[in-house]
């Protein structure tokens, strides 16, 4: 996906002009000119999320968030952090947990003593995803839950219920979801892939499943359009225009502010939400109108946790080649 050790990787394939692609923006800089984030653009679309929240739930007004303490959850930490102030939510907990050691029932008890109306578990792992959720629900919590991702939640719903999974939001569709049918959206024949995975793979459709076949989708167009396989040469078509095609629409490159380059590709992201035991679209939000209005107030909270792009530790390529 990204992260991690990834860094000496990326070091390499940048000397050498490969054009990679990431599923963490994180990733990007400037120093990385060959990487490219064409699928998502974690975790700046979760804002769609908290706003849909706030419209539809306006009552819901307290959160109590938790986060771990990593390349996923810091980053996820800081946008909900802003998403929440442009929503004028009201933050009453924020808990930062080491993904190795966590106690999932204690987290949640720690959440629900600052009596929340929401429950956010930022970009929290599907296995903690899970055990923050049932024990929220052993717990009694009658509010409403936001998390970036909630993989199988057929097995959540056989955990707790469905009526208390439809207080759940999240990011990521079924592909097989109806709003996806519109021919304006770019992933060849959303359906039959999501069916012939599941048939090929059961119970392993997960939030990521779609986007390496997304991003070879975008790659052999690049290729075609540019009659070329030479890295730079496809990447210039990959960007012509400065908007293309995205899974759910038209997005455009965009991450100067904060990945110091625009190698990430942003548009529309969905809103999803359990309804009758079948994940479903609610709507599309625009990221990026979200970040043209409010990118002053993101990158300061990033910032305050050391995650622009020119705050991370740089990897030192040479030294590593030298040790090994």
């Amino acid at each position: 996906m990204g992260g991690g050790e990834l860094g000496l990787a990326l070091a390499y394939l940048m000397q050498r002009r490969v054009l990679t692609a990431t599923l963490l923006p994180s990733d990007l800089s400037p120093d990385h000119p060959y990487l490219i984030a064409p699928a998502e653009v974690h975790p700046f679309f979760n804002v769609t999320g908290v706003d849909w929240l706030a419209r539809h739930r306006p009552k819901a007004r307290r959160v109590a968030m938790c986060s771990q303490t990593d390349l996923m959850g810091l980053p996820s930490l800081a946008t909900y952090r802003a998403a929440f102030k442009v929503a004028a939510r009201e933050i009453v907990a924020e808990i930062s947990y080491d993904p190795d050691t966590a106690d999932a029932a204690e987290i949640v008890a720690r959440m629900l003593a600052r009596d929340p109306d929401i429950l956010c578990w930022c970009s929290s792992a599907p296995p903690m995803v899970e055990a923050l959720t049932v024990a929220a629900f052993e717990a009694g919590f009658t509010g409403q839950i936001l998390s970036c991702t909630c993989d199988n939640y057929q097995r959540l719903i056989e955990r707790t219920s469905s009526r208390f999974m439809e207080r759940v939001t999240f990011q990521f569709p079924d592909f097989d979801d109806p709003k996806l049918g519109d021919s304006a959206f770019f992933f060849h024949r959303p359906k039959a892939f999501f069916d012939s995975y599941n048939e090929r793979f059961p119970g392993l459709w997960s939030a990521v499943s779609w986007e390496y076949a997304f991003i070879l989708d975008l790659w052999h167009e690049a290729v075609e359009t540019a009659d070329s396989l030479t890295p730079a040469t496809v990447l210039t078509a990959l960007k012509r225009g400065r908007r293309m095609p995205h899974a759910f629409g038209l997005a455009s490159w965009w991450g100067t502010e904060v990945f110091g380059i625009d190698n990430a590709l942003v548009g529309d992201w969905p809103v999803v939400a359990i309804r009758d035991g079948k994940a479903r679209i609610q709507e599309f939000g625009s990221v990026l109108d979200w970040l043209k209005g409010n990118g002053p107030l993101l990158v300061a909270e990033l910032e305050a946790l050391h995650q622009l792009w020119h705050q991370r530790a740089k990897p030192d390529l040479a030294r590593a080649l030298a040790d090994d």
